[in-house]
């Protein structure tokens, strides 16, 4: 296993907490800018989330690999769904995202037997 991708996310809620306090104006923003764009809309919120889990990998964050792999799986996606959306963020980020990709994977893994 390279990363507890389900630990890094409970991590990640608890530093992204405790910065939320102190800058609440401009982090409500956000989240309020995060809960408006992942609303269903003409996209349903799954294919939101597989956007979102691309582009985190071509801009290769392990973070948003984190929350969004976990997200699109609430929303029900499938591991061949999350492998054409590892392609196009490999497609979109070159060869580093290819790592970003697999990792992607194991989050995905891991998120889904729990």
């Amino acid at each position: 296993m390279y990363k507890d991708w389900p630990k890094l996310a409970a991590e990640l809620t608890t530093l992204m907490g405790d910065t939320r306090k102190g800058i609440p104006d401009t982090w409500g923003g956000f989240s309020a800018m995060a809960k408006h764009s992942t609303a269903d809309g003409a996209l349903n919120p799954k294919t939101k989330e597989l956007i979102a889990l691309g582009i985190g990998i071509a801009v290769r964050c392990d973070g948003c690999i984190a929350f969004h792999v976990k997200a699109a799986i609430k929303h029900g996606t499938t591991r061949e769904e999350m492998l054409e959306t590892v392609g196009m963020g490999l497609y979109m980020g070159g060869g580093p995202s290819a790592i970003y990709g697999a990792m992607a994977m194991e989050a995905f893994d891991q998120f889904a037997a729990e």
